[in-house]
């Protein structure tokens, strides 16, 4: 199944190039008191609300995808976790090229482990990507994104699949420079999620999923997660070693070689196999 939010915060499932609107079923949800849970009430009900989401699509409104304005499919991810370096290649280009590293050690991720970006970065493919510093480098970094469905802690690998709501497309934008990494890439706009939500069954093996990436056409990236230096399961056991894991917490789980900069006026799309494309321009930041 593939569901999306759109618009004003609507539930959709997507078929084809249509949406259904099925808003209705977030009716269901357990009404909540202050103070609001640390994690998303939609992928937390999940698997109870789909039957009647599929129950919804028979007479629901639908729009043409061309129609709408899509947000990122997890409203309210409790944290953003990233992994840096996960692909062997982009690790050597990250040592070789002074303008990422900025000489800052660069080290394997089982070393320097996971980081945090925060949630006022995300956005869907419907807004652009703003550069809040375009007299810096910004750069563009496809990455695969693993959407936690339920609660674990100390998640063995081979249980960790099972912990696994679905998977999306994304972007983890970044400034380069001398400060740490969840502060360069944590800036408004700099996480790109969508164009929505592929529930894990119909990712049979998200251990062989194939992407690029393209600026203005031209390819910059091309990977597939085959390619990890920590696979999901190691990535989902590693983090959940160090954090609690909740319903709707977002794992970015690495990007590969070909990372470059971005400028205004760029438009950049990602397709990522089994899930979908996500296309957004580049602007500039405007300043208050």
């Amino acid at each position: 199944m593939r569901i999306c939010r759109f618009d004003n915060n609507q539930l959709g499932v997507v078929q084809g190039n249509d949406i259904y609107d099925v808003s209705a079923a977030l009716a269901l949800l357990p009404e909540q008191a202050y103070p609001f849970p640390g994690h998303d009430l939609l992928i937390a009900n999940l698997e109870s609300l789909r039957p009647r989401l599929m129950q919804l699509m028979e007479n629901a409104p639908k729009k043409a995808l061309t129609d709408v304005q899509l947000l990122a499919p997890v409203a309210n991810p409790g944290k953003i976790i990233a992994a840096p370096v996960n692909y062997l290649k982009h690790l050597e280009e990250a040592r070789a090229d002074k303008e990422i590293h900025h000489a800052n050690q660069i080290g394997e991720i089982q070393r320097v482990g996971l980081f945090l970006k925060a949630n006022s970065s995300l956005i869907g493919v419907s807004q652009p990507v703003e550069l809040a510093h375009p007299e810096r480098r910004n750069d563009h970094e496809a990455e695969v994104v693993v959407v936690i469905g339920k609660t674990g802690r100390n998640i063995a690998a081979k249980d960790a699949l099972q912990y696994v709501a679905g998977y999306c497309a994304g972007l983890d934008m970044t400034t380069r420079g001398p400060e740490e990494r969840s502060m360069r890439k944590s800036i408004d706009t700099y996480t790109v999620l969508g164009p929505w939500l592929v529930t894990a069954d119909e990712i049979p093996d998200p251990g062989s999923l194939a992407f690029r990436l393209t600026v203005n056409g031209e390819e910059r990236q091309n990977a597939n997660t085959k390619d990890l230096v920590i696979d999901i399961p190691h990535l989902i056991e590693f983090a959940s070693s160090f954090y609690t894991l909740n319903p709707g917490d977002l794992i970015f789980t690495g990007t590969p070689e070909g990372v470059g900069p971005v400028e205004p006026g760029d438009r950049i799309e990602m397709e990522l196999e089994g899930v979908g494309t996500i296309a957004v321009n580049v602007t500039t930041m405007e300043t208050v």
